[in-house]
């Protein structure tokens, strides 16, 4: 799940928090072992070994619910929010700290575009060899989500899951609230800008500062653009929304974080959803402060 993941729960007497614990966990576990692009077995390099070959992959109705939420996503960033655009990490070595050639980016760009996508309720197919899906971009978003429906069905009425930074909360904590999350400083790894409270539902915050290259005083994010092939440096350094799921807050803070600063606050601000982001020069904005 790319970071510390933790479970924390308040539980009534006659809740077996063990049982719901490795309930949550056992579906986080399933959703990696499904998604993850790094395990041969899973569906998702069952599609992208599929690429090209002129043979659908089969999927299910979770699959095809995770793409039709892409599709939609897709749709209303104008094409910013792309399952495809995963395969530019070919060119985008962020340990190697070096910016990769132009021609490198250029080579990879035919094979991204979801609209090239074919897939239905039943299958998906890769067009293009070497083309590939990356479910990175909302699965870990999705198995927050889905630990926490686990951890109601078990009877757990209070419960925060935290997967490297993307929560979903059960209820409140007693007597306050909401769960409180301090919001990571862009320059300061071990200190916050800002402290919000998170009622039931889900938060997610995107930023240019996990992974990136920092060359002549340039960031270069790992969130790269998909029309260009760059990651884009005039906009925000830091996004945080809240939504009632973590699926939709994930997205939303990813397309903000790859639009221009302007643009990115407008956006924000049409979307009708508390929100947090941090500019170059770390003055906040949003409705979150």
């Amino acid at each position: 799940m790319g970071g510390p993941c933790r479970l924390r729960l308040e539980t009534n007497e006659g809740v077996d928090a063990t049982v719901a614990i490795a309930a949550a966990t056992e579906e986080i576990q399933r959703l990696e072992h499904k998604y993850s692009r790094y395990l041969d077995s899973s569906l998702t390099s069952k599609i992208n070994r599929a690429a090209g070959t002129g043979t659908p992959v089969s999927i299910d109705d979770e699959t095809a619910g995770l793409l039709n939420y892409a599709n939609t996503a897709w749709r209303e960033s104008d094409g910013l929010f792309d399952l495809t655009s995963g395969v530019l990490r070919r060119a985008w070595d962020f340990k190697s700290g070096r910016c990769p050639e132009q021609s490198e980016v250029a080579a990879l760009l035919p094979l991204v575009g979801w609209e090239l996508v074919q897939w239905d309720i039943n299958s998906v197919y890769l067009p293009r060899p070497r083309m590939e899906l990356d479910f990175g971009g909302c699965v870990k978003e999705y198995a927050a989500d889905s630990a926490a429906v686990q951890l109601r069905r078990h009877g757990v009425s209070s419960a925060l899951v935290d997967l490297a930074g993307d929560m979903a909360a059960v209820g409140t904590p007693a007597g306050l609230e909401g769960w409180p999350v301090g919001i990571r400083h862009p320059e300061k790894k071990d200190a916050a800008i800002a402290q919000v409270w998170l009622p039931e539902g889900g938060l997610a915050s995107s930023g240019d500062y996990e992974r990136c290259l920092e060359i002549d005083n340039q960031r270069y994010s790992h969130i790269l653009h998909p029309l260009t092939g760059w990651p884009t440096t005039q906009g925000l350094v830091a996004v945080t929304v809240m939504a009632q799921q973590c699926l939709v807050a994930g997205s939303s803070a990813t397309i903000a974080m790859l639009k221009p600063l302007d643009e990115a606050l407008q956006w924000l601000n049409e979307l009708g959803l508390p929100w947090l982001a941090i500019d170059g020069e770390l003055e906040c904005h949003g409705s979150l402060r």
